[in-house]
């Protein structure tokens, strides 16, 4: 009953986070454009924005199960900012309409151009955080008997 329970809230934790990760996106790009056009931007971009929030959620979900300590943490911590990172990279052209500096227009136009390689990366580094504590989960289970 306790591993069900755990895993029920493993579950519940990864289903909010992928969630709070797309309310970050539609967030993040409603307020240099509004509502109306995060919608947009959210659905001309919903596969790789579902697969980044998808595998973020799955990192939460496997970091709730397995025990914390510095190695799980830092996986988490890094392939979460990574995925909000390639979220924000690939909307920063929204800043230049607020910032008409030659300079950040430049910048602007070099993330619209690259927005789905930064979130092809962000989806790697989900893959590759997922596979650190799917090995880390199986190390504990095998080397201290730990089953979560």
């Amino acid at each position: 009953m306790v591993k069900t329970n755990k895993k029920n809230k493993a579950i519940l934790y990864g289903i909010l986070a992928g969630a709070a990760l797309i309310l970050f996106f539609i967030s993040f790009v409603s307020i240099f454009q509004g509502f109306n056009f995060a919608l947009l931007s959210f659905l001309s971009l919903k596969y790789w924005i579902i697969a980044l929030a998808t595998g973020f959620g799955i990192q939460v979900g496997l970091f709730s199960l397995i025990k914390h300590n510095a190695e799980t943490n830092a996986v988490v911590a890094g392939s979460g900012g990574m995925s909000a990172g390639s979220m924000v990279a690939c909307c920063a052209h929204l800043l230049a309409n607020l910032i008409p500096i030659i300079g950040i227009a430049g910048l602007a136009a070099f993330f619209v151009k690259y927005q789905t390689t930064f979130l092809g990366v962000g989806i790697l580094f989900n893959l590759i955080g997922i596979n650190i504590m799917l090995k880390h989960k199986k190390k504990m289970e095998t080397k201290w008997g730990l089953s979560h």
